[in-house]
């Protein structure tokens, strides 16, 4: 820390508290005795109108002071002609008190108050006076006040305080800092003499130097700890990028934004850098608790911390700022209540980078009136701005009319499968409210294009633990939400859940078992017989009712080479072949499932012999090992046994 010495003379300055004053004649005398005893031993009488008992500081000197000037609660008993000869507003304040035949002043609204007339005063009396960091502003506003200048007086305060701010202070990294500080309890004498304006410009500066040419110290306590690191004792480390944001969270928020808008505008920071000293204001200054962000006597400032740290967030679309820091800033944004131009500002940043969320950052609280346990409508509005952006970007939707080209151009642009991972997850977070709405699960789950949704897991969990919360859903509303779920996208591990999920519409779970038997098929069969044709007919085929044919021409093209007995009791079928390398649609599940795939198979038997190998010439249909007897008493038994499935 810097500072400078004036003046020479020792510091004649007392102040005990309670001194006595008295007029003998006309002329005031001070005491510094027992004010009773000094009085009586000079035959004053203590209750006598002459006796003024105040608080004040007075000179120790052998000629009696002459003026008494008021600043604040305090007196100071001074001598006219050492004030006279450095200050010109008390030349003319002491000239309008000898008109008045006075000897008392009153300097009002002096800025620094009476520490500063204090360093003013003994100036003029050419005692020690030492400035630093903390009292340099007060004692150069002060002395602008008293018009201590060069006309006056050569080498006056004003110049010896100017010369110091600029030669030590503004050369300074931390004491350019403590000065700043300061300067807003002496507003607006700091701002009309661009104090705090210079050190503003000061400090944005070493802000922009190369790291490799710092020498002077700071701090710096955000260090990550790696593990297994070895350092050398004689290693010196680097100065690292952002060395300077931990020293300026102490600036008042006001203060904070004027610099922080000083070093972007010199265009010399990276927004990476930018980006961590708002994030680290902000772990400053808002509290964790929500209590402390929402009492009486901290919601404002919180809420002007919110808005400037969003107003000073980096532009452009690598912004700088993580998108867990942007949200949790939104929590907070939320509770402090920031709308307006500053929150969809806000908004705008997260969506740009929403890919890069975690679900426990989207888990906002929602407030009243809302009756759900989080704010389910402000990530829906975060989810369609990201969407809005991204097909600025490039066309989704021609995508999405060639299922391969689509994978391969999100696979380019993984932004988007991130964020159809994270609505799934997200959507299983909230799926077990109760307050919850269908509607509201089902638009914020349509709100993720097919193309980022190549796999239909996660979104089947979360329609699973829906189901499971609100048991009392309707058939149309469970038809509804299990709509939003791809079957055919389903993995072999969701499948086979979802094949005896009694939680599940019959027709869905049908729809399971249809596409894991086809599955299994095209795992056994050669890969001339799996061309994208056949597959387009099979799905047609399902989309035009006719299930149980394709379901039947799909089981007769399994191969004999691969067999697995199906059921041990042989009621339904003798022994038949199937794959190894895959499971069938029989083989997934026993209880509910096994009994609707028995149901299937049986009715499909009854379609004749002569469809069943209408799509293979090579391999040998599994009945065909049947009697003729057993093939036709099973279709006669079959026409009795018909269900409809729906």
């Amino acid at each position: 820390m810097k500072f400078m010495k004036l003046g020479s003379k020792p510091d004649a300055f007392h102040s005990d508290g309670s001194s006595i004053r008295f007029r003998l004649g006309h002329v005031w005398v001070f005491l510094q005795l027992h004010p009773l005893l000094a009085l009586t031993c000079l035959g004053v009488r203590p209750m006598s109108r002459h006796v003024i008992e105040s608080f004040g500081v007075y000179v120790s000197s052998e000629l009696v002071t002459d003026v008494a000037i008021t600043v604040g609660e305090v007196k100071f008993y001074l001598h006219k002609f050492p004030l006279l000869s450095k200050s010109g507003c008390l030349q003319k304040l002491i000239l309008k008190a000898d008109e008045e035949n006075s000897d008392e002043i009153e300097l009002v609204e002096f800025p620094g108050g009476p520490k500063a007339f204090d360093i003013c005063a003994k100036f003029c009396y050419g005692m020690t006076v030492t400035l630093n960091p903390y009292n340099v502003v007060a004692a150069r506003c002060a002395a602008e006040y008293l018009g201590m200048t060069e006309d006056v007086d050569r080498g006056n305060l004003i110049y010896k305080i100017e010369v110091f701010l600029n030669s030590s202070i503004f050369r300074t990294w931390k004491d350019s800092i403590i000065v700043l500080e300061t300067t807003k309890s002496l507003l607006p004498w700091s701002e009309d003499l661009n104090i705090a304006g210079r050190c503003i410009d000061s400090i944005a500066s070493k802000t922009s130097i190369d790291p490799a040419k710092i020498t002077w110290s700071y701090t710096y306590n955000r260090k990550l700890a790696m593990a297994g690191r070895i350092v050398e004792d004689n290693a010196v480390e680097s100065v690292p990028r952002d060395w300077w944001v931990e020293d300026i969270c102490e600036l008042d928020i006001d203060m904070y934004k004027r610099l922080m808008v000083a070093i972007k505008s010199k265009g010399r920071m990276d927004g990476a850098v930018i980006g961590e000293a708002l994030r680290t204001y902000a772990i400053r200054w808002l509290p964790d608790s929500v209590d402390a962000l929402v009492s009486e006597d901290h919601i404002r400032r919180n809420k002007a911390v919110v808005e400037t740290l969003i107003f000073l967030l980096p532009s452009g679309k690598s912004l700088g700022c993580s998108c867990s820091f942007l949200l949790k800033l939104l929590k907070v944004a939320v509770f402090v209540e920031v709308d307006g131009p500053a929150r969809e500002d806000l908004l705008r940043k997260i969506s740009m980078k929403l890919y890069e969320a975690f679900v426990k950052d989207l888990l906002i609280p929602a407030r009243p009136p809302q009756t759900t346990t989080y704010d389910v409508e402000l990530v829906q509005c975060i989810v369609k701005r990201f969407v809005m952006q991204g097909r600025s970007g490039w066309d989704i939707d021609s995508c999405e009319k060639n299922e391969k080209g689509d994978i391969s151009l999100v696979s380019g642009h993984g932004s988007w499968l991130n964020v159809g991972g994270l609505v799934d997850a997200y959507l299983a977070e909230i799926a077990s409210d109760p307050n919850l709405p269908i509607w509201s699960f089902v638009e914020l789950s349509r709100l993720i294009p097919e193309s980022a949704r190549p796999i239909h897991d996660g979104l089947y969990r979360a329609i699973d633990i829906y189901l499971k919360e609100h048991p009392d859903l309707t058939k149309a509303e469970k038809k509804q939400i299990c709509a939003l779920m791809d079957v055919k996208k389903l993995t072999m591990d969701a499948s086979l859940h979802a094949a005896q999920n009694d939680r599940l519409p019959l027709r869905v779970v049908v729809q399971v078992l249809y596409f894991e038997q086809i599955r299994a098929t095209n795992g056994a069969i050669t890969s001339h017989d799996t061309s994208s044709s056949t597959q387009n007919k099979e799905e047609e085929e399902w989309d035009q009712g006719t299930l149980f044919k394709s379901m039947r021409r799909q089981m007769d093209e399994m191969t004999i080479h691969e067999t697995e007995e199906l059921h041990k009791t042989g009621k339904m079928m003798a022994k038949k072949n199937s794959s190894t390398n895959s499971r069938s649609g029989a083989q997934l599940l026993p209880s509910r499932s096994r009994r609707i795939f028995d149901k299937l198979w049986g009715m499909g038997k009854g379609n004749g012999e002569s469809k069943s190998s209408e799509t293979s010439g090579s391999s040998q249909s599994p009945t065909a090992s049947l009697a003729p007897a057993d093939t036709k008493s099973s279709s006669s038994s079959s026409r009795h046994r018909r269900h409809s499935i729906s």
